[in-house]
């Protein structure tokens, strides 16, 4: 057989993708008014991110569990690669750590350190190397290259979800209290959300974006994708922008950013997540 990788919903891999290179994903959590609603098996509200009183929680470590477990019965013994939401951001992966423990050398963990499509563009390259017959260890040291490879920026439109979400750490006092701030924020290397710029205004803000991102990719093959939270016309123009300041890009698609990060970052958000080929 073969290495069988699983992920999480927070990839937003699309279920062509999913089905084409046999990555298995695992639900987040969405809880609304108490209830538990799994991402990408449950009805999630379209206006989730509107609402007062929701929270999210990580995989659980049933779910986690039952996915390597499947996974590597259907590997026949080859081996499972787990790809996961960055450890700063969500509790997956310590958890996920945890329950491969469980499996012994069998089930290998990577934190991705990073969110949304990033996480999908790790899971991808390990299951290509899976797809080719790699084993174990080579098809992990491909997902652990790719981690470096990927870059995530993204806009808000609203502070109070990113404050509430308090994934913005120590940089609250950085966001001040402007109503009208649209800052752009990154992910470091460490998958830690952080601020790049302030800026007063959506439009200037999304250009602000798009230069970063031109900046980092330069002349160097990419992949993109522009994720929205109910605001696909906006992601439209930055992907837009995007595929004429970068025409070598390898593929280019928009895409929503899923109820469990849209609770934390709130309508109109706009985010790019892209992964760069080696110099």
């Amino acid at each position: 057989m073969a290495v069988v990788v699983v992920t999480d919903s927070s990839g937003r891999l699309s279920p062509e993708d999913g089905r084409r290179w046999n990555v298995r994903e695992v639900p987040l959590h969405v809880l609304v008014d108490g209830e538990d609603l799994r991402d990408g098996v449950d009805q999630i509200p379209n206006d989730v991110h509107a609402r007062a009183h929701v929270t999210t929680a990580g995989a659980s470590p049933a779910d986690l569990a039952d996915a390597y477990r499947t996974a590597l019965a259907d590997s026949d013994g080859d081996g499972v690669v787990a790809v996961h939401l960055s450890a700063a951001l969500s509790s997956t992966f310590s958890t996920a750590s945890a329950v491969a423990r469980e499996f012994g050398s069998s089930v290998r963990v990577v934190n991705s350190r990073s969110a949304a499509a990033c996480v999908g563009f790790v899971a991808l390259a390990a299951a290509r190397a899976a797809a080719r017959g790699d084993a174990l260890d080579a098809v992990e040291a491909v997902a652990r290259e790719a981690v470096p490879r990927g870059h995530a920026f993204i806009v808000v439109h609203r502070l109070d979800n990113l404050r509430r979400s308090g994934r913005i750490g120590t940089a609250s006092s950085w966001l001040g209290t402007a109503l009208s701030l649209k800052p752009l924020l990154a992910l470091d290397v460490d998958g830690r959300l952080v601020p790049s710029q302030r800026i007063r205004t959506a439009s200037k803000a999304h250009a602000a974006m798009v230069d970063a991102v031109a900046d980092l990719v330069g002349d160097r093959a990419a992949s993109i994708v522009v994720h929205h939270v109910d605001n696909h016309d906006d992601a439209d123009v930055v992907g837009a922008s995007l595929s004429a300041r970068l025409p070598q890009l390898e593929s280019l698609t928009v895409a929503d950013m899923g109820p469990v990060l849209s609770v934390h970052v709130g309508a109109g958000a706009i985010g790019v997540a892209l992964t760069v080929a080696d110099r």
